[in-house]
């Protein structure tokens, strides 16, 4: 299943583009696009897919995609039924973000935010809370004050608790291996890893690429990438899996070899601690969630955002009713 690319317009003259969405249902509509996206999800429970991680969310879901990983959220009904779901959503470019820190210290924390986002973060349930205060401000009609309120919100969330979704690499598009933000000599590594992860990765041949001892590559991979090489090998050998399972019909055995594991039975054992599912379940995953409508692609593309357009039920009534949509 490949993502549909979805343009979003900021226009000539906007630094972030805020969204209002309102509908009785999410549909799944995957998806990516070259921009950061802040998503704040209320009065909904579902599936969330980001990436190759696939968990269920409930009210004030928030979390932070990075740019061109494929996502979607997919909810058939309101935790309230009398009411409508509602996703509040921060576009806004990480070029931009990182001169903003660049020419002023107050947004240096923005860097941060934008490290910890390399796999998608999902913040745990006080964040969405403290971001659902703050909406009055953020979906202002006045275009400044609504930048304001998305730079303090991006800012706070920067040291605010979160879980980190998808696995390195586990879509070429949203690569997060050689960063710039790593030392040079961890770079190479993780060059290394993302070039060579199907076959057999000596640790000797990792130190040498990086010029370092086993005992000094181990202590750097755990203070820089937050795991051990080993572990961080395997995460990106279930990733590639991940990608294989969705895009592809390939049999598993196939998968499992062109993903580094040499046997089905480690590869079956590794996929299940790391993602819960079968191989066999995880495809299922998606093929349950339903293939987006015929004419996704054209939509995301023709439109900014994704699903702008009402869409008429046999009735006339509006089966999306879109609440507002921001520049500032």
């Amino acid at each position: 299943m490949k993502p549909a690319y979805e343009h979003v317009d900021f226009g000539g003259d906007c630094s972030v583009r805020v969204y209002h969405r309102r509908l009785p249902r999410i549909p799944f509509e995957w998806h990516h696009h070259p921009e950061y996206e802040l998503t704040l999800t209320m009065n909904s429970h579902g599936k969330r897919y980001i990436g190759d991680s696939v968990n269920e969310y409930e009210a004030e879901d928030l979390v932070l995609v990075p740019p061109d990983l494929p996502h979607t959220w997919a909810s058939n009904r309101s935790i309230d039924p009398s009411s409508p779901q509602v996703a509040i959503v921060i576009w806004f470019d990480g070029d931009w973000a990182r001169r903003m820190a660049d020419c002023c210290p107050e947004y240096e924390p923005l860097r941060k935010l934008l490290r910890r986002a390399a796999c998608g973060l999902a913040f745990e349930p006080p964040a969405g809370k403290w971001m659902r205060e703050r909406l009055e401000q953020l979906l202002s009609s006045v275009a400044r004050e609504r930048l304001g309120a998305a730079l303090d919100i991006m800012c706070t969330l920067a040291d605010a608790p979160g879980q980190p979704l998808a696995s390195p690499s586990a879509f070429n598009e949203a690569s997060t291996g050689p960063s710039g933000h790593e030392p040079e000599r961890i770079n190479r590594v993780l060059s290394m890893i993302d070039a060579r992860f199907a076959e057999p990765l000596r640790l000797s041949e990792l130190c040498a690429a990086a010029s370092l001892s086993e005992r000094t590559l181990t202590r750097y991979f755990v203070q820089h990438i937050g795991e051990s090489v080993g572990r961080y090998i395997t995460r990106v050998r279930i990733g590639h899996a991940c990608r294989m399972l969705v895009d592809t019909s390939l049999p598993v055995a196939v998968i499992a070899a062109r993903s580094g594991f040499a046997n089905v039975a480690n590869f079956n054992r590794q996929f299940r601690a790391a993602k819960q599912a079968t191989p066999a379940e995880y495809r299922r995953q998606f093929a349950a969630a339903g293939s987006p409508d015929k004419d996704v692609e054209a939509r995301l593309t023709e439109r900014s955002p994704s699903l702008q357009r009402k869409r008429k039920s046999t009735g006339g009534r509006n089966d999306e009713e879109m609440a507002g949509q921001y520049r500032a």
